[in-house]
């Protein structure tokens, strides 16, 4: 089905610019190039999407020359990163699925259609000529407000139980309602998720914390009890301990209202009720000895673990952790690069305890200060 402006009502102003950019010129080289994914259902909704994929007929090397603001990443399935300034787009070429759900090789728009998940995620929007392509009655679903997926019941979350969290996560984003078929798939097979890789989850939750709607998400896969496989430590204390949920709720609730775009900003949502009891226990324990650098250190290391499976980048989660200390007036030194120690599974951490010190940032600038004036002494008069 093709559907026009009229029948679609997408609202051009709410497409961003360079996305449009980007399509007239694939476009005008030659090749079918759309919107697609969970923008083209939020702009079927009324709503302004945050990012913008895009699907092309041109191979990544061809994209690649068409734009110099660009650079290919991926390692089985090539994908393409146009830059413009803070801002990037995914532009992927279409995908066969002739070889299965793990194929990896070019196709053709029908079978790219194919091997995406839900209807309401596989509409394609052209900007230019403002249609919507729906191959598979998205736009019936998205009317019905309903979570339909296009790969068979039996195979979906099989193939990949990622699909499980997304199909939670869009139905709580959307305010769509999940089929009783669907649920009972969902329920059966949630304990595969057990077996997905750290780096996956982790870009899950780094999606949904960044997700304006993050609160809406975690609640929905706490009552199908899936959260437990994100975030563990988390989904334990909201049985164990009284008011944890509702603090840890009210947290992400908050994200984005008063942001400063500060590093480790969007994580410290996510663990600032954890860090007040670690917090809490490394005051009340008298009989550890050791410094307030090690008190510090330890609380870092509670913490890391705390957001287990999760393995967000140290230099994030220090830096959410350096807001919080700053909040209760201690001020954490960054840690030079040369300061890390890689683990046997890969992770770094910090053993040195630069990565604790309380550092009064009149003294550190007064540090600074003394070094350059005495750098500045040594050079010889010319």
């Amino acid at each position: 089905m093709v559907y026009t402006q009229d029948e679609h009502r997408i609202n051009l102003a709410d497409v961003d610019n360079q996305a449009v950019y980007v399509i007239e010129r694939l476009q005008a080289n030659g090749y079918e190039s759309y919107v697609v994914g969970g923008a083209v259902r939020d702009l079927i909704l009324g709503r302004r999407p945050k990012d913008f994929d895009i699907v092309t007929a041109a191979s990544p090397a061809r994209i690649k020359k068409l734009f110099h603001n660009s650079r290919i990443i991926g390692r089985r399935f090539r994908l393409v990163h146009v830059f413009f300034g803070p801002k990037i787009f995914e532009v992927s070429t279409f995908r066969s699925n002739r070889d299965g759900p793990t194929s990896n090789t070019f196709g053709t728009i029908e079978e790219d259609v194919l091997r995406r998940d839900f209807s309401v995620n596989a509409l394609f929007y052209d900007p230019v000529k403002q249609l919507v392509i729906d191959y598979v009655g998205g736009m019936k679903d998205i009317k019905k407000r309903l979570i339909r997926p296009i790969i068979a019941l039996p195979h979906i979350f099989i193939d990949d139980p990622v699909r499980i969290i997304r199909a939670v996560k869009y139905a709580a984003v959307s305010d769509f309602a999940l089929p009783l078929s669907l649920r009972w798939r969902i329920r059966k097979h949630k304990e595969l998720l057990s077996k997905v890789s750290p780096s996956r989850l982790t870009e899950e939750i780094f999606k949904i914390i960044n997700s304006p709607r993050a609160r809406d998400i975690v609640i929905a896969l706490d009552a199908m009890k899936i959260y437990t496989y994100l975030q563990p430590g988390a989904a334990e204390l909201f049985k164990s301990r009284p008011g944890f949920k509702k603090l840890y709720l009210e947290s992400l609730g908050k994200l984005g209202e008063d942001s400063k775009n500060l590093q480790g900003e969007v994580l410290l949502a996510l663990v600032r009720d954890y860090f007040e009891i670690a917090f809490e226990i490394e005051a009340r324990e008298e009989d550890q000895a050791g410094s307030a650098v090690e008190r510090n250190k330890r609380i870092f290391s509670r913490v890391r673990q705390f957001v287990l499976p999760m393995n967000p980048p140290r230099v994030e989660l220090f830096s959410a952790l350096r807001l919080l200390f700053a909040e209760k007036g201690i001020h954490l030194r960054k840690p030079r690069s040369s300061q890390r120690k890689t683990q046997r599974d890969g992770t770094e951490i910090h053993e040195n305890a630069e990565i604790a010190r309380e550092t009064p940032l009149k003294n550190t600038y007064r540090k600074r200060r003394s070094r350059q004036g005495k750098k500045a002494e040594k050079k010889p008069v010319l």
